[in-house]
């Protein structure tokens, strides 16, 4: 500033000097500010230039204000250089850690066609970058539900998959959106073969172990049964033969439940699809809970009559019943069990909800584990296998159901099976009086409807 009024002043002096030789006013200062704009002309022309062809400013700098605008975008320009290498090290980072990535890693744009991939994907999913740039990734990758499971945005689950180039291959796909507005895909495809295989040597080993067990556990239990009944047998051996055949029984019920969870996890959808009577089911399943409980629970049933649900009717009833009676085996005399099957915004919802002890919020994770006991000496001795609520969660999963469970200590638990708005279907009411059925929870109840 001192620099460019010094000019000023150095100008005002020349003019005062000019009009003392006797130059004309109107000459004077035309002759005397002309280079003064000439020197800011050219500093303007010049920077725009350097801009222009992106040519980086570098001392020496003119001086006065000039200088300054010179010297504040030659360090504006530097720390844009500084940011742009950072970013250059960021992506080069992140490319060199996504190609070492066992798992394929695939980015859509928002029309779903292949913006990048990395080297895994050209082994797993024989999607090759930047040859497959630009194409659409259900062309590349041939399977019915891909195209639904991309759209619909259910991520939850992951969808497996047999890529067509290599058939002893088992993919688990999973899509994660990202970018603006969410309307980008990372698609992630994991190699589970092994994991695929040794899950299906463990089934077929349970499967086969529960049906070779079953043979012998049927004669053990008929001699035990004659024995018990016989009239030769001692009375002190009756006791001990009375608790052989309730372990008997015991150990039939596990094996049972063991088979009904092989052939669940044979596949994840049921081709079973009928209309299911729930308020019908439930009116059977709670009148064997009371029967279970002798009178010890007290039960509130609300169930809307006229809702049904779409599905396996023996594998929904096992769902309804397993809660059901978990909440009488698992919680204390006096307790109110509260039973509803309603519509809970379109979606079709079944709840067991209770007032007893609850549940210790580190044990909630692990119930649907298969023998898992949050109370292993008291579980044991309601008679549970450890396996009700793996059937359950199983059988939902086949229904495109989820299984909530919320529980507090000292307040209870609640148990509810949310299914999929599509599964519920509403009837009007038939030559039976479906609003009767929903008052049936005793015998006396089913005789006065009927």
């Amino acid at each position: 500033m001192n620099f460019e009024l010094g000019l000023l002043a150095l100008a005002a002096a020349l003019g005062v000097t000019l009009l003392l030789f006797g130059v004309p006013p109107g000459w004077v200062w035309p002759l005397v500010l002309l280079p003064y704009a000439a020197r800011h002309l050219y500093h303007l022309l010049r920077l725009v230039r350097l801009i222009r062809r992106q040519h980086r400013l570098v001392p020496p700098f003119p001086r006065g204000p000039w200088g300054d605008i010179y010297r504040g975008i030659a360090q504006y320009q530097q720390r844009g250089r500084k940011r742009r290498k950072r970013q250059i090290r960021s992506s080069r980072r992140f490319r060199e850690a996504a190609d070492a990535v066992p798992d394929a890693l695939v980015t859509l744009n928002k029309l779903q066609q292949i913006d990048w991939a990395n080297p895994a994907a050209a082994e797993l999913l024989d999607i090759h970058w930047p040859r497959d740039d630009g194409r659409r990734l259900a062309d590349l990758i041939e399977h019915p539900e891909l195209v639904t499971f991309i759209e619909t945005g259910e991520y939850m689950r992951p969808l497996d998959i047999t890529p067509e180039h290599n058939r002893a291959l088992t993919l688990s796909l999973r899509i994660a959106p990202f970018g603006e507005r969410k309307r980008q895909r990372l698609v992630v495809a994991r190699d589970i073969t092994k994991v695929y295989h040794l899950d299906m040597i463990r089934r077929d080993f349970v499967a086969n172990a529960s049906h070779e067990l079953r043979t012998p556990l049927t004669v053990i239990t008929g001699f035990l049964e004659n024995l018990a009944d016989a009239p030769t047998t001692p009375p002190a051996h009756r006791r001990p033969l009375t608790l052989m055949q309730h372990q008997a029984e015991r150990m039939r019920s596990i094996i049972d439940d063991l088979l009904t969870l092989s052939r669940l996890e044979m596949t994840d959808q049921d081709t079973t699809q009928v209309p299911v009577d729930v308020a019908e089911d439930l009116a059977h399943i709670v009148h064997e809970a009371e029967t279970l409980s002798a009178g010890r629970h007290h039960f509130r049933v609300a169930v809307d009559a006229t809702l049904l649900l779409i599905g396996n009717p023996v594998e929904l009833r096992s769902v309804f019943a397993n809660l059901i009676h978990n909440a009488v085996r698992h919680t204390p005399d006096g307790t109110t069990i509260d039973i509803r099957w309603t519509a809970d915004t379109d979606d079709p919802l079944f709840t067991v909800t209770d007032d007893g002890e609850g549940i210790p919020a580190e044990h909630l994770p692990r119930l649907t584990e298969r023998f898992y006991r949050v109370d292993r000496g008291r579980s044991r001795a309601s008679g549970g296998t450890g396996l009700g609520l793996a059937i359950v969660k199983h059988v939902l999963k086949r229904h495109g159901g989820r299984l909530l469970i919320a529980s507090t200590l000292g307040v209870g638990s609640r148990f509810a099976c949310q299914f999929p708005p599509a599964r519920g279907m509403v009837r009007q009411q038939t030559e039976l009086d479906l609003e009767c059925i929903r008052r049936v929870t005793t015998p006396e109840a089913e005789r006065d409807c009927s």
